[in-house]
């Protein structure tokens, strides 16, 4: 399905992270490139793809100069969402994609309460407050964390996550950022050549297995450049956050930031 005139509209598609990757680097490099977004929207798309829910994409956009997306792949892949602009004031621009979405809901199958009661009081891991859709997350500690956990995890038959040494997901098996994104640009029928990947800890790590092309932030965590070492899919970047991706496009001649269109 071509949405909006997506697929022949946009020559470039930057697919992001958020903490530490689009909202991370410098005021002025994050200024500069959601200045550039915003002025290329005719062919630039921005599709989000993080941890974060739906709500928090929707006041951040709302609130800050972050600019709004085409599309949201949030809940660490396990949602996926198009922006809208026809809307009232009160109504969410941000919805999910029931199409694209139904495989994931029936593999979680409503298992939110029996992931809880199988993880409570495992060692090194507190439930997060944040009601979830087709997850459970956790803030995780190093320290005391027992593997068990992990164990318990795969005999229900789901996938565990940790990343940035704080976070623990547990997510429907075979379901996180990066395959969620290529169903999402199969919908879209858009050139997989066009898109950019760009992240920074390990729950990014399933972006760059995608075999797009990518940029791993300079401000990128050390367990995931260890993970991308010999991918040639991937630029490294020095710069940090939004320096790195205006670095990674412009160094892999997918669109001109640093001036001409």
């Amino acid at each position: 399905m071509n949405t909006s005139g997506f697929k022949t509209q946009k020559q470039f598609v930057l697919a992001t992270d958020l903490d530490g990757t689009f909202l991370g680097g410098d005021e002025e490099a994050r200024l500069a490139l959601y200045r550039w977004i915003d002025d290329h929207r005719d062919d630039v798309g921005l599709i989000f793809v993080s941890g974060r829910d739906l709500p928090f994409i929707q006041k951040l956009c709302t609130t800050t100069p972050v600019p709004w997306p085409d599309f949201v792949i949030g809940d660490v892949g396990t949602t996926i969402a198009q922006v809208h602009d026809d809307i009232d004031d009160n109504d969410m621009r941000v919805r999910p994609l029931p199409p694209l979405e139904s495989e994931i809901a029936a593999l979680w199958n409503d298992s939110g309460a029996k992931v809880r009661d199988a993880l409570q009081g495992a060692s090194g891991l507190t439930p997060q407050e944040t009601p979830f859709r087709y997850r459970m997350s956790y803030h995780y500690d190093p320290k005391t964390f027992h593997p068990d956990a992990l164990e318990t995890v795969q005999q229900m038959g789901f996938d565990a996550l940790i990343s940035d040494d704080r976070f623990f997901d547990v997510l429907p098996k075979g379901i996180s950022k990066g395959p969620s994104l290529l169903r999402l640009i199969d919908w879209l029928e858009h050139d997989a050549d066009a898109v950019l990947v760009a992240g920074d800890t390990m729950n990014d790590l399933s972006l760059f297995e995608t075999g797009l092309k990518g940029v791993a932030v300079g401000n990128s965590e050390p367990a995931l450049i260890r993970q991308l070492e010999g991918r040639n899919n991937v630029h490294h970047a020095r710069g940090h956050g939004c320096a790195g991706i205006a670095e990674a496009i412009e160094a892999l001649k997918m669109h001109s930031v640093n001036g001409g269109t």
